[in-house]
């Protein structure tokens, strides 16, 4: 399973702005990668998931979403691979199951966990202690777009390994070739 070699231009095209951004994590940009553009067109979802098919860990036996961007790769990814999926909230809900990841168990269970698009990991970091803590083991991070911005130091320093579909400047250069 790969990406066809037009996925990068259409997925930069698609999701690809310029101006003034305030990111997750506080630092301004003058571009943004605006991942519903990409999630919301079926066609490029679809291509995205194949592409991340491709990358998926061989022992993961999950793949897990992290909301919100990271749910519809999830779901797309679970779909193409046969892989259950599981939904990671930001923090459990106080109400009702009280779970932090939806859809069944994660303790004993070892996950790829999806997102979208990694800056400097920091939510990605939290959110995956958040499944040790309840005893999953995290083989793997995804993402569709490494904005390049410290994001798979801060996941090394934590013993995770990101792998990503696109980084930033592969995807400005697919755009201006």
């Amino acid at each position: 399973m790969t990406a066809p070699a037009s996925l990068p231009a259409r997925v930069h095209a698609a999701a690809h702005l310029t101006g003034e951004f305030v990111l997750r994590s506080g630092q301004v940009s003058h571009e943004y990668f605006d991942k519903y553009r990409f999630e919301a067109d079926p066609a490029l979802l679809a291509e995205i998931a194949e592409g991340l098919a491709g990358l998926l860990a061989d022992d993961a036996e999950l793949v897990a979403g992290l909301e919100l961007g990271g749910i519809p790769l999830a779901t797309m990814l679970s779909q193409r691979t046969g892989r259950p999926a599981r939904f990671v909230r930001k923090e459990a809900k106080a109400y009702g199951t009280a779970e932090l990841a939806e859809g069944g168990p994660v303790a004993g269970r070892r996950l790829a966990v999806v997102e979208d698009v990694v800056t400097s990991g920091g939510q990605v970091v939290a959110s995956c202690e958040d499944l040790r803590a309840r005893g999953a083991e995290v083989v793997q991070v995804l993402c569709v777009i490494d904005r390049e911005a410290g994001g798979p130091e801060a996941l090394a320093a934590a013993g995770l390994t990101l792998t990503p579909l696109f980084r930033a400047s592969e995807l400005r250069a697919a755009a201006s070739a």
